[in-house]
């Protein structure tokens, strides 16, 4: 059985295009994989303790010499990685905010930041270690950050791409629906709407 991590990271409820969107997908993957098992994160609403000197002083020392402090740090974040990893795909809706990703999922991603589980440092730089997984990322954005375009730079997919190819997995998809506070509105959702449905019957 295949197992989907579905994440929302958006801080709006039915006003949010990305959270439809996802939403949307899963249900059409569903529809084609009723086997599947889906679990659900919601970040926007139910943020993820940001990481500290002690989180980060836990990782890097053994087990058998954790404080209760350091026990306590990784009370949420191990739970965490062992999610991330036990799963096959990854299905995230991402608005853009501030022409990258939110603080809540930039929150997520650094538990999963791991030596040794996620990535490992060689000679020839950063090796992930996350295989055979894919991830497909559905954002929302005001503007046009399509290559080319002069709205503004777009943060936002390129970093997720490299945090994501740091971790070892290559396989990642976008569909990015510009455009949602002009005139083409309805017509990015109408088209990204599209292009769910057809992904759904080949990722």
């Amino acid at each position: 059985m295949q197992h989907i991590l579905h994440i929302d990271a958006s801080y709006s409820n039915e006003r949010s295009i990305s959270r439809v969107l996802s939403q949307d997908f899963i249900t059409a993957w569903k529809k084609l994989h009723p086997e599947v098992a889906v679990l659900y994160r919601d970040l926007g609403h139910f943020p993820v303790p940001y990481i500290n000197e002690t989180w980060i002083a836990a990782i890097h020392s053994p087990p058998e010499t954790h404080t209760p402090e350091m026990i306590e740090a990784l009370k949420a974040s191990n739970p965490l990685l062992e999610e991330f990893l036990s799963v096959d795909r990854y299905v995230f809706g991402v608005p853009m905010y501030g022409f990258t990703i939110p603080a809540t999922l930039k929150a997520y991603l650094e538990h999963l930041i791991r030596i040794g589980r996620t990535y490992e440092v060689t000679e020839a730089g950063v090796k992930g270690l996350v295989h055979g997984k894919k991830a497909l990322f559905i954002t929302s954005r005001g503007g046009d950050y399509s290559p080319g375009s002069t709205f503004g730079e777009d943060h936002q997919e390129p970093y997720l791409r490299t945090i994501f190819g740091s971790f070892g997995i290559k396989d990642v998809q976008f569909i990015n629906v510009n455009n949602l506070v002009l005139k083409d509105r309805e017509q990015s959702i109408s088209t990204a709407q599209a292009s769910l449905q057809t992904l759904a019957t080949q990722w």
